[in-house]
């Protein structure tokens, strides 16, 4: 089997939850519990891409919050 047999063709969309982290979940399927659309579809690398350009603070939202209240 060479490696265009096995290529993802699956078209994926970014999820984000309520911590402002996100991933990457099918299009077709109905998103997880408690993750929302971000606005971003496509294949696998073009989605992994736009989450490497919005995502540049890895800390959860929560965290965030409480770090930024004891300045």
């Amino acid at each position: 089997m060479s490696s265009i047999d096995t290529e993802d063709k699956t078209i994926y969309k970014v999820v984000v939850n309520q911590e402002e982290q996100y991933s990457i979940w099918p299009a077709e399927k109905e998103n997880p519990l408690g993750w929302k659309d971000a606005g971003k579809t496509g294949l696998k690398s073009e989605c992994l891409e736009y989450i490497k350009e919005v995502w540049t603070d890895m800390r959860p939202l929560s965290l965030r919050q409480k770090m930024a209240a004891t300045t």
